[in-house]
């Protein structure tokens, strides 16, 4: 469970644009301190072989071109933070305000913000120790620092290029897309087993106390560890009512909790200690991400359908291409287990009870916005029922063959109530019919 935290702790700390360019930026500080001082002891004793590669002009010079990396290297930045915030603004407006987080956690973005941001400073630091011949003092130019400074210019230089190309692959919607659906891939498969649990889940008897949320907002992890290891001392079973990516508000029951021994309410004290518990191990935040919240991914790509299937957008084919990544983590959660995750003590007996989403709800999630936005066009109706026979080719287990079962009688009700002519009825009614066979086993 603690790469599982570290992973939740990880994605709240690469969302943020700030933490590496700080970095880099403390890091510029100290070696334009450190660097002046090394060529202060070794500038005199290096061999000519050596300051034939290094900068040769005097205090006016050095202060020139160091001026000078300053001056171009803060423009470079505040075009790069403008083409970062349009880029941002854009994909808010066109795409969703979920997919803010794909560019904020982009290491390309903070990279080139710290290089730059670096560089400056840097440049800014070794300025101050470059002096002219006066009486009491004489001349220092380093020229190890600002060779170096040379270096890292040329660095920037490539690096804000090497940027604008990738912010042009960052603004297309197919790559946002695969973005999405790698992440959400990766969530699945460390969150989600392939293997159906072992044991029942235990019923919540009628004296199981509830225990209440100390903060508002999205719950976004559980420490499995951390809450198990206090069902374990207070002798209780806890059940988690709520699942992640679901809002909870202060004071409000998320978890229930009872005696695994005696058929008894908790002590006020057990409670208390298991509260505390739980407020520890549950951790929220006014947005949702991708730690453990299977659902996330989904939603953010439902939201790019939708949004692509608007009036004011009017991109079918945008849609089309979105709920083919739908159809691909579909199938992959079809093969999954997607039952509550149980958490059981030494002894074999269980303790915490995770709710996860099931199936059908995922499959509501990905099936139901599409089908109501896109009613009137064939092409998306089609996209839908071929999503439907691949999610029912790659599911086994009955309750997910009704789940599609189920879902494809609403779609066969949206598409019956438009007023297509006879060929696209025809091929829709054709999409349907290779739905059906495919929750038969034939394709």
């Amino acid at each position: 469970m603690i790469p599982q935290r570290w992973s939740a702790l990880g994605e709240a700390w690469r969302t943020q644009l700030w933490p590496l360019p700080s970095l880099f930026v403390t890091a510029a500080v100290v070696l334009g301190v450190v660097l002046p001082r090394l060529d202060a002891r070794i500038d005199d004793e290096l061999s000519a072989s050596v300051t034939t590669y290094l900068f040769s002009g005097g205090p006016e010079a050095a202060r020139t071109v160091l001026s000078a990396v300053a001056g171009s290297l803060i423009t470079a930045t505040t075009l790069t933070f403008s083409l970062t915030v349009v880029t941002l603004q854009l994909a808010s407006s066109q795409f969703s305000p979920r997919l803010l987080r794909t560019f904020t956690r982009d290491r390309v973005v903070h990279l080139s913000l710290g290089l730059l941001l670096g560089t400056f400073t840097y440049a800014l630091t070794v300025l101050r120790t470059v002096r002219a011949s006066l009486s009491e003092q004489t001349a220092f130019v380093p020229q190890i620092s600002v060779t170096v400074a040379y270096a890292f210019t040329l660095v920037s230089v490539l690096t804000l290029v090497a940027f604008l190309a990738h912010l042009s692959r960052q603004i297309r919607v197919e790559w946002i897309m695969r973005q999405v659906h790698t992440e959400t891939n990766a969530t699945l498969k460390r969150v989600l087993s392939d293997e159906a649990a072992s044991v029942t889940v235990p019923a919540v008897p009628e004296y199981a106390v509830p225990l209440c949320a100390s903060e508002s907002g999205f719950l976004n992890f559980v420490d499995e560890k951390a809450l198990l290891s206090a069902a374990v001392d207070n002798g209780a079973i806890v059940v988690v009512n709520r699942q992640p990516g679901e809002s909870v508000v202060t004071g409000t029951p998320i978890a229930q909790a009872w005696p695994l021994q005696d058929r008894r309410a908790l002590l006020e004290p057990e409670r208390e200690a298991l509260t505390m518990s739980l407020h520890r191990a549950v951790t929220t935040g006014f947005e949702r991400t991708a730690a453990q919240d299977v659902a996330f991914g989904l939603r953010q790509l439902v939201d790019v359908v939708v949004k692509a299937l608007s009036p004011g957008i009017n991109d079918p084919t945008t849609a089309v291409h979105g709920l083919g990544h739908v159809a691909v983590l579909m199938c992959e959660l079809a093969r999954r287990n997607l039952g509550p995750r149980l958490l059981c003590d030494q002894d074999g007996h269980v303790r915490v009870v995770l709710h996860r989403p099931g199936f059908a709800e995922l499959l509501e999630l990905a099936m139901a916005q599409p089908r109501r936005y896109g009613a009137t066009d064939p092409v998306v109706l089609s996209r839908l029922a071929a999503m439907l026979r691949e999610i029912a080719w790659s599911a086994a287990r009955p309750a997910e063959l009704a789940a599609v079962a189920t879902q494809l009688e609403r779609l066969v009700a949206t598409v019956d109530q438009q007023a297509f002519d006879t060929h696209d009825k025809e091929n829709l009614r054709a999409g349907a019919q290779r739905v059906r066979d495919a929750l038969t086993g034939r394709w």
